[in-house]
């Protein structure tokens, strides 16, 4: 099987790619929405503080409280 340096191999560099970049979109769509009161604010503050659970997190529960155009 192929590995990247003896160490890492594809599924890992995907699944690790996948984890690296969920905050990235989670941060985005927090960023381009409105939301109600202040959860924009704390929605920013646990996907930045819970790298791996915090953008989980916001697309289960926070996706709800975004303010419909």
């Amino acid at each position: 099987m192929f590995t990247l340096c003896g160490m890492i191999g594809p599924w890992q560099l995907v699944i690790l790619g996948f984890f690296l970049l969920l905050p990235l979109f989670a941060l985005i769509d927090i960023l381009r929405n409105k939301f109600t009161n202040s959860n924009k604010l704390i929605w920013t503050l646990v996907v930045l503080f819970f790298p791996f659970f915090g953008p989980i997190l916001y697309f289960i529960f926070g996706l709800k409280q975004k303010i419909r155009k």
